[in-house]
């Protein structure tokens, strides 16, 4: 009689939480991913983004409209679902405090992924999917290599592509419409004066 090889257990928290400490660890439909920290034009693209966003629109400065709370990396649980966003948002009128906890179950309002080889393919078939069944509104995905920024949003459950851009662009990308965003500085580059 043959031996029936044995069911797999999804991954818990407990299988994430053992995971060293220099590989960002989510766990996704019960499968634990372990991804090694980002390389240096991925942290320039998230650094940049962070001020370029942070400043309008978290505090409010340079004319900003202010009225959003954005996070570096925050661990987002949702269900048995736990992901690590490169930025995440979430409007002040969701969010007017930040939690004192490591963990936010507050779904936010925005996410930004930026990709890279090693996750891009995470990012975009895995987690982009559990960030729509959650009620994420938008979502952005920036890979500094092929120097672009794809923005979606999402329409009736499913992500709609509502705009691509790359290079030298300036944008006016929502949820960050109110403010033009100048591409050139993600990818460690300055404008010409």
């Amino acid at each position: 009689m043959a031996q029936s090889a044995k069911a797999k257990l999804p991954a818990t928290y407990a299988d994430l939480i053992k995971v060293p400490d220099n590989l960002v660890a989510e766990l996704i439909g019960g499968e634990l991913f372990a991804s090694p920290r980002p390389a240096v034009p991925h942290a320039v693209a998230a650094s940049e983004l962070t001020v370029s966003l942070g400043g309008p629109f978290g505090r409010g400065s340079g004319g900003g409209p202010g009225g959003w709370r954005i996070l570096y990396e925050p661990e987002l649980h949702f269900a048995a679902d736990v992901l690590v966003p490169d930025l995440a948002g979430w409007r002040l009128t969701r969010m007017p405090q930040a939690p004192k906890t490591a963990a936010i179950e507050l779904p936010p309002d925005w996410i930004c992924e930026i990709v890279s080889p090693s996750t891009g393919r995470i990012d975009r078939i895995r987690k982009m999917p559990v960030y729509a069944r959650v009620g994420v509104q938008h979502a952005w995905l920036i890979d500094p290599l092929q120097r672009s920024l794809e923005v979606y949003r999402l329409e009736s459950s499913h992500w709609m592509l509502v705009g691509a851009y790359e290079n030298d662009a300036l944008v006016r990308a929502e949820p960050f419409d109110a403010v033009e965003l100048d591409l050139l500085p993600l990818w460690g580059e300055e404008r010409a004066k």
